[in-house]
């Protein structure tokens, strides 16, 4: 890198949580509740991560993705996510951890999530308590979601942080894609919901399996 990393911008879900169950579970419960059948746990990961209004139009079965049927699952999931969002969601191993470090190098922290605003802030103000980040943004009315750039430049100018100083880490494709559109460095993770391979089509300068990896390549930018 050419560049000293001064800001870690991480996606949520599938990145610092493992949502995977409670995503699923009010999801199916809204499904059930409205005679749509359910799904296995493990299809949700390849619903999650454009944001709730495409996880309910790809949960929905065919013929039925209308928009009054995603509006309908929507007002049955809220609810009930919000109640049970934190019921079997965790960090994954190491993370915890690794935040506390890079906040010790005095290493800036964001969140830039495609989840909606509300849970995003919730759930990383319930997990990770003792990191002071400078912005978690998720989902809002009248933003485009991710890959679109303007949640990363938010972030950005809020740091007061040039892209070049910027990594962003995330498991999926559409993080990637995000990465590129916004200019910072890409940094894909293993031990989320999408596989190596989904995230070596789009060419991050990383790909990591390893929470703890992410500070070895801060420490070596900050060497170089």
């Amino acid at each position: 890198m050419k560049n000293k990393i001064k800001l870690v911008i991480f996606d949520l879900d599938g990145t610092l949580l493992d949502t995977i169950a409670d995503l699923a579970e009010s999801t199916n419960q809204a499904l059930h509740q409205h005679g749509f059948p359910i799904h296995p746990v493990n299809d949700y990961k390849f619903f999650v991560g454009n944001g709730i209004n495409k996880l309910f139009e790809k949960a929905l079965p065919e013929g039925a993705k209308t928009a009054e049927n995603i509006l309908r699952i929507r007002q049955s999931f809220l609810p009930c996510y919000s109640q049970h969002n934190t019921n079997h969601s965790v960090p994954y191993s190491g993370i915890p951890e690794l935040l506390v470090q890079l906040q010790k190098r005095n290493i800036l922290l964001a969140v830039a999530s495609n989840k909606y605003q509300e849970a995003s802030l919730k759930l990383t103000a319930h997990y990770f308590p003792r990191i002071s980040f400078v912005k978690v943004l998720g989902q809002r009315e009248g933003i485009a979601p991710k890959p679109d750039a303007t949640i990363v430049h938010e972030i950005l100018l809020a740091a007061h942080v040039h892209k070049e100083e910027a990594l962003y880490v995330g498991d999926s494709g559409i993080d990637m894609q995000t990465a590129h559109n916004s200019g910072v460095i890409a940094c894909g993770v293993t031990w989320g919901f999408r596989p190596r391979s989904e995230l070596a089509l789009y060419y991050p300068q990383f790909i990591v399996d390893r929470p703890e990896m992410i500070l070895d390549l801060i420490d070596k930018s900050s060497r170089e």
